[in-house]
């Protein structure tokens, strides 16, 4: 008990700096040095020197890394072989160490036991690689050290899936280093347990040793560990706001906000590093009998090469400015890693997006902003390589910022990230999911600066709006999100909404605008729920829709219009339908984007075969109208193709006749093109389907919205399933918005009432065919 106080006290006096104040490296140091003295002391007393057969003390953990931070427990092993009396020199070892507090992790094992323990359970086999003589017999402790080393290179093959998996549920409770407003610089992703891990494959001579890189982020991790557990006087992992201040000052950084982007660049090198290694090593397939993994297209220019998103083989990255957003969006709506060779090619090779972005750049945005979870890694993965600040500069000004109030959980950066996660979820809710989805983006994008943020980010924001050429009014209405993205939360919750005056003073700040009120409605929730758990209540949730259903009451809405008449061109195609009874396409096209007008007579279906026929040539449709003409309609696609060229318009021509006519198998080859071309993709937001009046066609007519996530053929199986309930659209509009559709179908019952009986059909049948 002696000899366990003495030490208490000696570590005391190392952490309160009484003879001088000592760095942190300097500190784990003298710990280690301090520790060791007095258990080969312990041990010498307690007869591990003189018993005989052999005994050793042995340390692991951060004791055997010679890397003990303050507070640290002692990892120990007793190892011997078989001695009748290693019962009573543990107790003399232990108990000394517990009467003084000291934390102890500690076993009793032969070499042998050690090692099949080692054998089953995966942190014993990896605490052993650092194990370490401190005093006894140094031959046996060699032997279970070189013994331990050799069946971890023997077997840690086979047991990294159990590591992988280890490792990725630890990074599920912990969070990150980088983005997290209070990192866990032991276990978060970026952490020192993943150097562990880097350095468990390096042993097994899987990957190669951490470079300089990693040991200097290592060497921070753990000075920023030391501070904060001598400022502290306990074991703590979690770095708080207000410890973060007091260690910013001890190591030199000012403020706690330059300690954080220090942070979050060393938790990057890190958590990259991890992952690399594990999918070098664990997560790529290797393909049937040893041949290549295979390469599936997910868009123009963009493959699943294995399990990582790489570059086709015909892609030139120096001449297509939208290839970088393409790759993003392929690994957000996939899951799937950008290759590391494929990001180190577009770092080098890809331009500069120049203003305005071309329409495809827009809508590959959009679509990686609506992927949902994947969009984390995604965006993570284009900033570590400098792509994410050259398609948004003003990015730079909250990338690791801390956040400046506590209920926040992540770095501003990622909260706006994880804001576009929450928006995803609600893209059903709002007519206009690209809107939500960049305000999302950038309505804190105005802070880190002297300003108010909301003022600074309107400003900033349109500016982005028109460099991604987003028109005047769009532009307008994003500026306009960002500027007003608390006022709904602010006024639900700290005014008197029944008030008629404070529901006229918000409609009035929105301008009357009904697209811009559900813009806000989802941007609050969204915000709310990225900020932290708790955030968003079912109280605050009541009273913000209240405060939005009575602004919708004064709030003017603009309506449905049906598209404009078809001109003098598309009326002759549909009066040659007519004539010749045969469907009818004609095509024109400017780049890469495709005007396809198809024809037919009256009473024979167009949508279905029209948006099948586009769907089997891997055309994507970004918008759709449907019209009619005397004794005919027409519906007017704009497409690109997803994959490769335009089709080949006598062939389009042909398909779509027999089409029509029902002489093509039309279900079975989508059925197998959707096989071969489509990836995993997570569903993010439900179906929506949404019923108005449309005033405009008389009461035999309503106007079915449909609001949903995009996929291969879906325009055709709503179609189709519009066909199968024996709906007649009157006509239609078809939005592609990024990875989103916002579809509006004018429809009457065939011989039927339109009452909600046939609504409902109706409705679970497009639902059905969307979900």
């Amino acid at each position: 008990m002696v000899l366990g106080g003495e030490l208490a006290q000696a570590a005391n006096r190392l952490l309160e700096g009484r003879h001088g104040r000592l760095g942190a490296a300097a500190l784990r140091a003298a710990l280690v040095d301090l520790y060791e003295f007095w258990l080969s002391k312990a041990a010498a007393a307690a007869g591990v020197d003189t018993a005989e057969p052999g005994v050793a003390l042995v340390a692991v953990g951060g004791l055997g890394r010679r890397e003990l931070v303050p507070f640290s427990d002692l990892d120990l092993v007793l190892v011997h072989n078989q001695n009748p009396g290693v019962a009573e020199i543990a107790d003399a070892l232990w108990y000394p160490l517990w009467d003084a507090r000291i934390g102890l992790d500690h076993s009793v094992r032969t070499p042998a036991e050690a090692l099949q323990v080692a054998s089953e359970d995966l942190r014993t086999a990896m605490g052993l690689l650092d194990a370490r003589h401190l005093a006894g017999d140094e031959q046996l402790a060699d032997r279970l050290i070189t013994a331990a080393r050799d069946q971890w290179r023997r077997t840690a093959r086979k047991r990294l899936p159990d590591l992988a998996e280890s490792t990725r549920k630890r990074w599920q409770r912990s969070g990150e280093i980088a983005q997290s407003a209070e990192p866990d610089l032991k276990y978060g992703k970026g952490g020192l347990r993943d150097l562990g891990v880097l350095d468990a494959l390096a042993a097994a001579q899987l990957t190669d040793r951490p470079g300089e890189e990693l040991r200097a982020a290592k060497e921070l991790l753990l000075d920023v560990r030391t501070e904060m557990r001598r400022e502290l006087r306990r074991d703590r992992d979690v770095l708080g706001a207000v410890d973060a201040e007091l260690v910013a000052a001890e190591l030199g950084f000012g403020d706690r906000f330059t300690l954080a982007r220090k942070l979050a660049g060393a938790g990057r090198t890190v958590g990259y590093a991890v992952e690399v290694a594990l999918r070098s090593t664990v997560d790529q397939p290797k393909g049937r009998f040893g041949r290549r993994p295979s390469r599936t297209p997910l868009d123009e220019g963009v493959v699943l090469h294995g399990s990582e998103v790489s570059l086709a083989r015909d892609a030139v990255p120096a001449k297509d400015p939208g290839l970088l957003l393409r790759v993003a969006a392929a690994s957000a709506r996939t899951g799937a890693p950008i290759a590391h060779g494929t990001l180190r090619t577009l770092a080098d090779s890809a331009p500069e997006l120049r203003t305005p972005w071309p329409p495809d750049a827009r809508d590959a945005l959009t679509e990686l902003l609506g992927a949902g979870d994947g969009l984390v890694d995604a965006v993570e993965a284009l900033d570590r390589t400098g792509l994410w600040a050259r398609l948004f500069p003003e990015w730079g000004a909250v990338r690791d910022l801390p956040p400046r109030e506590p209920v926040h959980a992540w770095t501003v950066d990622r909260h706006l990230v994880q804001t576009c996660v929450e928006a995803a979820k609600l893209a059903t809710t709002v007519s206009r999911p690209d809107l939500l989805l960049l305000g999302a983006l950038l309505h804190d994008i105005g802070k880190g600066r002297e300003a108010d943020h909301s003022e600074l980010g309107a400003a900033i924001s349109a500016q982005v709006a028109r460099r991604i050429g987003l028109s005047e009014p769009d532009a307008s209405t994003v500026s306009a999100m960002v500027r007003h993205h608390l006022l709904l939360a602010h006024t639900a919750t700290r005014r008197d909404i029944e008030e008629p005056g404070t529901v006229a003073r918000v409609a009035k700040t929105l301008d009357n605008d009904v697209v811009l009120l559900e813009l806000l409605h989802a941007l609050t929730e969204a915000d709310s729920r990225a900020t932290g758990p708790g955030v968003w209540t079912d109280w605050k949730a009541g009273l913000v829709a209240n405060l939005v259903s009575r602004c919708r009451h004064v709030v003017q809405g603009k309506g449905f219009a049906p598209p404009e008449p078809l001109d003098a061109e598309q009326r002759e195609l549909v009066a040659t339908a007519v004539r010749t009874g045969r469907g009818e396409v004609s095509i024109s096209s400017e780049g890469n984007l495709a005007k396809v007008v198809l024809a037919v007579p009256e009473r024979v279906e167009l949508l279905a075969p029209a948006a099948g026929v586009l769907a089997l040539h891997s055309l994507e449709v970004h918008t759709a109208v449907l019209r009619s003409s005397g004794n005919g309609r027409a519906g007017i696609f704009t497409a690109s193709p997803k994959f490769g060229s335009l089709p080949d318009p006598a062939l389009l021509r042909e398909q779509f006749s027999r089409a029509v006519s029902g002489g093509l198998a039309l279900e079975q080859k989508l059925a197998a093109k959707e096989r071969d071309y489509s990836s995993p993709v997570r569903i993010v937001a439900k179906p929506k389907v949404l019923w108005f009046d449309d005033e405009t066609s008389g009461a035999s007519t309503v106007v079915l919205e449909l609001r949903a996530q995009d996929r291969i053929g879906l325009l055709h199986r709503v179609a189709a399933a519009l066909q199968a309930c024996d709906a007649e659209v009157r006509w239609a509009k078809v939005a592609t918005l990024g990875g989103a559709v916002v579809d509006s179908f004018a429809v009457a019952p065939r011989g039927a009432p339109l009452d909600q009986t046939w609504r409902r059909r109706v409705e679970r049948a497009v639902l059905a065919a969307a979900s």
